[in-house]
């Protein structure tokens, strides 16, 4: 086990009716606040009226923007940087999916600082200060929600870039699992995939010596294989979506990742294709996650066995341990096909024409290498996209 540092600040408001804490949660870091939502969705859900009755019920004025798209624009970013300059505002509350909450740590970053925030995401510059933020959670997938992490796609060259500060983290986020009940198949098995990645990121490690996180991963997986069938099949089913929900901000607040080495090889390639083709993130890494396991697997042959064994129940071939391994990527395929997602980039509707850009852009300028398991060059990175042909 690696040494390690563990803080996970944000405050989880968790169950039914939760949202109508909003306003009082906001009050205790703002009186004036950038809303921050994506679409109509909030308003025909009646989120919307929910959250900003609570808000003026507890003397919070509040600044609109909506607008925000999956894989979230820098132009929107810098609106709402201007906005909360202009008005003065001093906190922003996101309503929405990880998206959203990406874009509001974005502005939030932004606001304080004297240059452009793309500065920070082109590891031009470290952040310093960032004004507060609030989470209502109605998608249950990127955990952005009480994680360090924000991507924002550049629409200047499309290049889908990320963060990871502890500055980019909520003070608060309230989830109540009923204002995922209308979210669509396709939208829910997009999530899984996405929560999924995440602890399977965290799981895929060369470290050696982490048996309880190992077993927490696994244990993890184990739950959103479950429910996630439950969910697409009861969209309704308060269980199986409060399961859902907070397994996405676990698999991303940092603490199944404790004292292990991840390798996000496969996030930094998937947001190549999502910046270039603008594709769903989770249906982008149902692609590129078995392609990268089949390329990588036998770098690592024992954590990929123990990957097939505990968590999709493979028999152990002992003759010929590498079968083991195979299954359990067969098995995770098959998986995402039950719930509706591609597993080619031909399914996924993404052409092979641009493989090489987008292997050259998934090694951001200042890297030699992605990944932990296997330390990728661009070269490696084009074949994994063969692979997901």
């Amino acid at each position: 086990m690696e040494n390690f540092e563990f803080c996970s600040p944000t405050k989880i408001i968790f169950g039914r009716g939760m949202e109508s804490r909003v306003g009082a949660e906001t009050k205790k870091y703002a009186n004036k606040v950038l809303l921050h939502y994506s679409g109509g969705s909030i308003k025909k859900s009646g989120l919307y009226e929910k959250v900003t009755q609570s808000l003026r019920e507890a003397g919070v004025e509040f600044v609109e923007l909506g607008g925000v798209q999956p894989n979230p624009r820098l132009s929107l970013v810098r609106e709402g940087i201007a906005l909360c300059r202009e008005h003065k505002l001093e906190m922003v509350l996101a309503v929405g999916g990880g998206s959203v909450i990406d874009s509001a740590k974005a502005i939030a970053l932004g606001v304080p600082y004297s240059g452009d925030v793309w500065d920070f995401f082109a590891n031009r510059a470290v952040p310093a200060e960032a004004l507060p933020k609030g989470v209502v959670l109605t998608i249950p997938a990127a955990g952005s929600e009480a994680s360090k992490s924000a991507v924002i796609t550049n629409e200047d060259g499309w290049y889908k870039w990320g963060l990871n500060v502890e500055l980019n983290r909520p003070q608060f986020a309230i989830m109540n699992p009923e204002l995922t009940f209308t979210l669509p198949p396709y939208q829910t098995a997009c999530g899984a995939v996405d929560i999924m990645a995440h602890i399977m990121e965290r799981y895929f490690t060369n470290v050696t010596d982490v048996d309880l996180t190992d077993r927490l991963c696994e244990g993890a997986l184990k739950s959103m294989i479950r429910n996630t069938l439950i969910a697409i099949k009861e969209p309704d089913n308060y269980a199986a979506r409060a399961e859902m929900m907070w397994a996405g901000t676990l698999a991303h607040n940092d603490l199944l990742g404790t004292g292990r080495i991840g390798d996000w090889a496969a996030h930094m390639i998937e947001q190549e294709i999502s910046a270039i083709y603008d594709v769903a993130h989770g249906a982008g890494l149902a692609v590129v996650f078995p392609a990268w396991m089949k390329y990588t697997f036998k770098r690592n042959l024992n954590t990929f066995i123990k990957f097939a064994v505990r968590v999709w129940d493979v028999d152990y071939d002992f003759d010929q341990p590498e079968r083991t391994a195979w299954e359990g990527i067969r098995r995770l395929e098959d998986f995402y096909r039950q719930i509706g997602m591609p597993v080619t980039l031909a399914e996924l509707g993404v052409p092979d024409d641009r493989l090489e850009e987008m292997a050259r852009k998934a090694m951001k300028p200042w890297l030699t290498s992605v990944g932990a398991v296997s330390q990728f060059t661009s070269e490696d990175i084009l074949e994994v996209l063969k692979l997901a042909r």
